[in-house]
């Protein structure tokens, strides 16, 4: 039985919206996307960089001490005071004519004091049983911490073999919870910094980094024309300064004022009354403003394009990426690097992110909450047995040099001149 030319209609309205919708997801793409569940080691290689020289730190597998879910681990830089460097090989890709999304989490559970929790995309042929820090990359970005004053957001860039960081000044997280961090760069060579879903910056290209020339340049030595007016407000030409307003005193005599009973004028001369000031004078005379009908606005140096500006439509271009790395050194270890992602899809990323805070950010401050509580509880029981047994070592140390004190007495040198005079 055929269909209704109604219900055909409908149908191939249907299939039209599906259409529609799906079809960026269907062109969307991950290209790649780690979690470190079961076989993470396959996929990853641990560099001997620094190894030999017994400066080189290892990752362990582990949820960490307040996991939001203790089933999703993620790997944790392990030693003090060490270089870790760990690698993944990826399908290779290029973000032309396509968006880039970095994401990953990171949370910092020790007190770092200095280092880095960033994360680098790499292009090319890479050694990864050598790669460190001095291995080539196309892309940085993350937390760099030291001490209270560097608390550093990094996004720096490869251009034609060399990097360049954002000129803006980005803050990291520094507490001690798990943190997402975004970078979205577009085909247009615009961009977005976002951490745990919430846009920290935005900006371009070609005005954030100091890759190119800026387009426009200021006219050197230029001067604000003659009869360029900008004032804004002038006098009111019909305003006139009212007849005697000059002659209006600042001061009057007190009409309410009486001579005190025992002014002597022999003594203190004739009385007069004191001066007060005067409620009718209101200073000098101004005429009334109104606004300048020739006002220009303030003079600005102008814009020029730049002679020396070429512009670039591959700037936001990256070489091929083919490797993802690890490549930090820290103070003090603890770490958690987690839930990588590299795609196209934007919104695949905010999904990510969403989903984690929804299911298990409460509880992940509740653990923390309450490892901190124990940690307190922990450094006053330490501050308490340290105070006791300073105490009692002190008790001890009056004891010991109390009675050495009691048992020797200092010859006064007065004994010695009484001998002095008996022999004179």
């Amino acid at each position: 039985m055929g269909l209704s030319q109604n219900k055909l209609k409908s149908f191939y309205l249907f299939f039209l919206f599906c259409i529609l919708t799906l079809t960026p997801l269907a062109f969307s793409e991950i290209f790649f996307e780690e979690h470190f569940e079961g076989g993470w080691k396959s996929r990853w290689v641990l560099s001997d960089w620094k190894r030999n020289e017994g400066k080189a730190g290892t990752f362990k597998h582990t949820a960490g001490k307040w996991p939001g879910d203790p089933d999703n681990k993620g790997i944790q830089t392990y030693n003090d005071a060490k270089h870790y460097a760990i690698s993944a090989k990826i399908q290779e890709f290029s973000n032309k004519n396509r968006t880039l999304v970095l994401q990953y989490s990171v949370k910092i559970e020790q007190d770092i004091e200095c280092g880095g929790a960033y994360i680098k995309l790499l292009s090319g042929y890479v050694n990864q049983k050598q790669f460190g820090g001095d291995t080539p990359y196309s892309l940085m970005f993350g937390p760099d911490i030291c001490g209270t004053q560097t608390k550093k957001l990094h996004v720096i860039l490869s251009y034609q073999g060399q990097n360049y960081p954002i000129k803006k000044d980005l803050q990291c997280e520094t507490d001690k919870l798990n943190h997402f961090y975004t970078f979205i760069l577009r085909p247009d060579a615009s961009y977005s910094v976002l951490v745990d879903n919430k846009e920290r910056e935005f900006g371009s290209m070609y005005t954030d980094w100091d890759i190119l020339p800026p387009r426009k340049i200021k006219v050197k030595n230029a001067k604000k024309p003659v009869d360029w007016d900008d004032r804004e407000y002038i006098d009111d030409p019909d305003d006139v300064k009212p007849e005697g307003y000059d002659s209006i005193p600042r001061e009057i005599k007190d009409q309410k004022a009486e001579e005190p009973e025992d002014w002597d004028e022999e003594e203190n001369g004739a009385w007069e009354a004191p001066k007060i000031p005067n409620p009718a004078y209101k200073g000098p005379w101004k005429a009334k403003k109104i606004k300048n009908p020739n006002y220009k606005g303030k003079w600005k140096n102008p814009w020029i394009d730049n002679p020396e500006f070429e512009d670039d439509p591959d700037l936001y271009v990256l070489k091929p990426i083919k490797y993802i790395g690890i490549e930090v050194w820290q103070v003090k270890a603890g770490s958690i690097f987690d839930n990588i992602l590299i795609s196209d899809d934007p919104q695949y990323a905010r999904t990510m992110v969403d989903d984690y805070f929804d299911q298990h950010r409460e509880s992940e401050k509740e653990l923390f909450a309450e490892a901190e509580k124990e940690r307190k509880a922990r450094e006053d029981e330490e501050s308490r047995k340290a105070r006791e047994e300073g105490e009692r070592r002190r008790k001890e140390r009056d004891h010991r040099y109390g009675d050495r004190k009691r048992r020797y007495k200092r010859p006064n040198p007065r004994d010695y001149m009484d001998d002095y005079h008996d022999e004179l």
